[in-house]
């Protein structure tokens, strides 16, 4: 039986942002504390294409801290395509723990339709 599901991403699995990092060829991730415009933020720190700022990951909360101030310190596209890749190798992750196979095919629009098969 085929679903469709939509996911709003809240970013908690930290192996799943070293993989989304990974797959778009970003530096790894570091957890430490870093300065965005307006203060500090701790948490895991991504640096995404292009950006002044990084973005700032709390995976207890699942929250994303940036300031891009709009676009003009950092396209949001980038973040998009990180979130992205973020869920994308989370659904990998945990169908790899339950046995399940996966496979990815990219659309034209630019989303990612996985297919996971049970039992195979």
């Amino acid at each position: 039986m085929s679903h469709v599901v939509t996911i709003q991403t809240k970013v908690h699995d930290p192996a799943a942002v070293v993989a989304a990092c990974q797959r778009l060829n970003l530096p790894a991730p570091v957890s430490g504390t870093t300065r965005l415009y307006s203060g500090e933020a701790a948490g895991l720190i991504v640096q995404l294409p292009g950006w002044q700022y990084p973005v700032v990951i709390d995976t207890l909360t699942g929250a994303v801290r940036y300031d891009n101030y709009g676009g003009v310190w950092g396209d949001g596209q980038q973040l998009d395509r990180f979130l992205q890749a973020y869920a994308t190798e989370k659904v990998r992750l945990e169908a790899r723990k339950k046995g399940y196979q996966i496979s990815e095919h990219a659309l034209q629009d630019g989303s990612i339709k996985l297919k996971i098969i049970e039992g195979a």
